[in-house]
């Protein structure tokens, strides 16, 4: 009997609850006896060539369910056909040899699924004659998943379909059409290919049946057309697996298919973008948007002009039907009806794409020009929507394929790692930074918001270099020290930059500083401290690091306390002190309206800028009119930035004494013989006791240097005789130097205070000894060869075994008080000068002693001369000597 559709609904409503392990059920009527069936007619043919399709049927309980059938047609494959197809086919070639495999499934579900596929669901009257093709209904009703091979007893036959499966409730289609002077089984819809009819028509009461040279293999799912059809190449390409196994899953779905070469019309950039892996979310939309999935199957046989579907992802395609053509969404259906197990495919000759269906994202050029080591990267931290979104304004940098493959180095962050999506969101900056809008030096904000920037965007340095002569185009651009490769490309609100290095985000304060020699010293005194770590990722701060030079000019009195494992607390507060608790790039510094800048160590610093363009910085402490020169860097970190100082800073919290420089100049055996003195109040920094005779002597006196020499510069002396000896007070006055607040101690030559507690340079100073004695001052000189500087007391007319001279050996000045003074360690002890008789009385005696022989001398030589004026003449008168009258008469 024939299957009606009223006896398959009813069929399906009442063998819904029946097991699905088989796609047909036994019918519960009783059997209807005929004259001849389909089976006699099979067993009757005279040329015996259906005998292998007997046994299958006989294998698959079929032969009552062929009995049963009134009004079908069977296209029944020859045995010549069944054997050519059981050599391709192991499951026909196991059931004809009754193979071990075939003897274990008793319910041969796949075998009769194929052999329904060769029965229509009425009987022909004759078989289509001329070029018209014609479909008909089968008894095959397809569905997924088939079981498995089963060992269990079968049901009862006859065994006939179930009106349901993957199609719906519509069974599987099959095409007649006749070419030549044979009529063909199972062609397409324009009547090509198919199986051709060998033997002529038999009737039997119940239908009738047709020999045919082939067996009939029943439509493949979705995904194995789609993956075999010529004119699908291009897509079956691109399409991903998770797409063909939806295809292989679904069910009534009608799928209209571009063919390839509608593909051409989309932009070439978009076709790479398509062929490569990333373009997941893209071939859905393009599957989704050629999809229905709602309702039944549509054949082209329910086009209407005018019908209307409705795609998977939303679309609409408008069907227009004229006589000779078939047009969805205005592109031409070419191949209609192409039968699936699971729904029917069509073949249309364009893309049926909205406007604005696929647009051409940053990720699609980045792929297309070169970059896809790149995109991978980002997709393997998922950070896929810096480069899809459309409307988001990046500048993006980009690596191409042969920069990445260099990056062999085994700390390269890992994909996937947090590492690398640091490193990526480093290649991102918000806006759109064209060529004309980048400046020399300028910082620009990055996607990477680091945790020690309190989750605030890192900044990129930019270098812009061009000739007035030349055009922008020709400008050459860093970021971040990676040269840009070519023209930037702009993609929709976007612009990409091709970078010649992958750029790596800045490293903690100390991997940033350590390259720079120069600033090794405070390196190295941070690490001696507990604040490495602390300081390391402390966030948001700003570093101003000293130079080496600065521990010189610091003055090694001062470095070497700071260093001392017992000074742990002050070099601390003075290395907080040289951290700002904000992140201050170089240009805030220099053109910022804010002066004082708060630090970790809780006190101010103040920067003062120069019209010159320099900036100077002021402690909150340390030294009266000290300033240090700052040298704005932007050396960036992950948690904020390093600049440059001249000379370090001593915060108030951090008192420098005189004791504590001594101890530092390994004076303690000076320190006791200031003790020993009454000068004890000078190692603390603080006045005189009241009762002291120098309470009033030191009046306007804040400030004292001390000249200190070290402890080996005692060993030829007795210590024990030292502290005994009444002259020990004028021995520590002669190493004291009042150091009043007005005193300068800044070098003329140089902007910056050169931390001395005294100027060296040809420099004569007053001692506390001065008063009492000509011989109490000091001076300084440089030495001949520039190798230092000696102090000598002025005057002195000493030998070379005399110690009224001493080398300056290291100094250090002091924060009390004012500021002012401070130690000055010399090699040697000067002793008080004392001229011996000789040079006090020996000059005047000499002198008056050769005054006297002199004035001896003179008169002697008067004397001698008026003697020889009496003496007789020696000439006689003219005339001769005349008589007395006497004589004459």
């Amino acid at each position: 009997m024939r299957i009606s559709s009223a006896c398959q609904s009813v069929l399906w409503a009442a063998l819904l609850p029946i097991s699905s392990f088989a796609a047909q059920i036994p019918l519960s009527s009783s059997p209807k006896t005929s004259s001849t069936t389909l089976v006699d007619v099979l067993n009757s043919d005279p040329t015996q060539d259906y005998t292998s399709l007997l046994k299958l049927l006989q294998r698959t309980k079929l032969i009552p369910t062929l009995n049963r059938l009134n009004g079908s047609t069977f296209f029944a494959p020859t045995n010549d056909a069944i054997k050519k197809y059981s050599l391709r086919n192991s499951l026909w070639l196991a059931a004809l040899e009754e193979s071990e495999d075939a003897l274990t499934d008793n319910i041969q579900e796949e075998l009769r699924q194929q052999l329904f596929y060769h029965l229509l669901n009425e009987t022909l009257d004759s078989l289509p004659s001329g070029s018209n093709v014609q479909f008909y209904k089968t008894l095959l009703y397809p569905r997924k998943p088939l079981p498995p091979p089963s060992g269990d007893p079968p049901p009862y036959p006859p065994w006939m379909p179930i009106p349901n499966g993957t199609l719906g409730h519509e069974p599987q289609r099959l095409r007649l059409a006749t070419r030549g002077d044979r009529a063909r089984v199972a062609v397409d819809a324009f009547g090509k290919g198919g199986v051709k009819v060998v033997k002529d028509t038999v009737k039997a009461d119940n239908g009738i049946v047709v020999g045919i040279d082939k067996v009939i293999e029943p439509p493949p799912d979705l995904a194995t057309l789609l993956s075999h059809h010529s004119s699908l190449s291009y897509l079956n390409k691109i399409v991903t697996p998770e797409i063909l196994d939806r295809l292989n899953t679904s069910s009534r779905l009608t799928l209209f298919l571009p063919v390839d070469k509608a593909w051409e019309g989309l932009d070439p950039i978009e076709r790479l973008y398509l062929e490569s892996k990333y373009a997941t979310d893209d071939l859905h939309r393009i599957v989704n948007m050629h999809a229905v999935e709602e309702g039944p199957v549509v054949w082209s046989d329910s086009f209407e002009d005018g019908l209307n579907l409705t795609t998977v992802h939303g679309t609409t395609l408008n069907i227009h039907k004229t006589s000779d053509r078939v047009t969805v969404r205005g592109t031409d259906l070419i191949h209609p009806d192409i039968y699936a197990s699971n729904g029917v495919l069509h073949l249309v000759e364009d893309l049926l794409l909205p406007p604005g269906a696929l647009q051409l994202t940053p990720e699609k050029y980045l792929l297309a020009l070169n970059c896809t080591k790149f995109v991978s990267l980002l997709h393997s931290v998922n950070l896929t929507h810096l480069i899809n979104d459309t409307d988001t304004k990046y500048t993006i940098l980009a690596p191409r394929d042969d920069i990445i493959a260099t990056l062999d180095d085994p700390t390269f962050p890992q994909p996937g790692s947090e590492e690398l999506k640091r490193l990526l969101q480093y290649h991102f900056i918000p806006g759109n930074w064209t060529p004309s809008k980048l400046k020399d030096g300028t910082l620009l904000k990055t996607a990477l918001k680091e945790p020690g920037l309190n989750y605030t965007s890192q900044v990129l340095p930019v270098e812009v270099q061009t000739d007035d002569k030349k055009k922008a185009a020709e400008m050459r651009i860093r970021f971040g020290g990676a040269g840009v490769i070519g023209d930037p490309i702009q993609v929709n609100k976007t612009v990409i930059y091709y970078i010649s290095q992958a750029l790596v985000p800045p490293p903690d304060v100390f991997q940033a500083a350590l390259p720079i020699l120069e600033l090794s010293s405070f390196l190295a005194a941070l690490s001696s401290t507990s604040q490495g770590e602390p300081l390391r990722t402390a966030p948001s701060t700003s570093f101003l690091i000293p130079r080496n030079e600065a521990f010189k000019r610091l003055g090694l009195l001062v470095s070497a306390h700071l260093l001392a494992p017992s000074s742990k607390e002050d070099l601390e507060n003075v290395i907080q002190h040289h951290v700002l608790n904000t992140v201050e790039y170089a240009e805030a510094l220099r053109n910022g309206s804010q002066h004082s800048f708060a630090t970790l160590e809780g006190s101010d610093i103040k920067i003062e800028r120069q019209s010159n363009g320099s900036a100077f910085v002021s402690s909150s402490g340390g030294w009266d009119g000290f300033k240090a020169e700052l040298h704005t860097k932007d050396l960036l970190t992950q948690t904020g930035v390093i600049h440059e100082m001249s000379d370090i800073m001593i915060p108030r919290s951090v008192q420098l004494t005189i004791g504590k420089l001594m101890k530092a100049a390994k004076g303690s055996t000076m320190s006791t013989l200031l003790n020993k003195a009454g000068f004890e109040w000078i190692l603390n920094g603080t006045a005189p006791p009241e009762d002291s005779s120098w309470f009033n002597k030191a009046a306007g006196h804040v400030g004292w240097t001390v000249l200190c020499p070290p402890d080996d510069a005692f060993k030829t002396y007795n210590l024990t005789k030292l502290l005994s000896d009444p002259g020990l007070t004028k021995i520590v006055e002669q190493h004291l130097i009042p150091t009043p607040p007005e005193s300068s101690v800044v070098d003329e030559t140089s902007p910056l205070n050169n931390n001395r507690p005294l100027v060296f340079d040809k420099a004569s100073y007053n001692t506390v000894r001065s008063g009492d004695s000509d011989y109490g001052d000091l001076v300084i000189e440089p030495l001949k060869d520039s190798s230092g500087y000696i102090i000598g007391i002025k005057g002195a007319r000493g030998q070379t075994d005399k110690s009224d001279w001493a080398r300056i050996t290291a100094w250090g000045r002091s924060t009390v008080g004012s500021g002012t003074g401070g130690v000055v360690q010399i090699d040697k002890m000067l002793l008080p000068y004392q001229p011996s008789w000789w040079v006090v009385y020996g000059a005047p005696f000499s002198t008056g002693a050769g005054g006297v022989i002199l004035i001896c001398a003179f008169f002697y030589g008067v004397r001698a001369i008026w003697r020889r004026d009496t003496t007789e003449a020696t000439f006689e008168p003219v005339g001769g000597f005349g008589r007395d009258d006497d004589e004459g008469s």
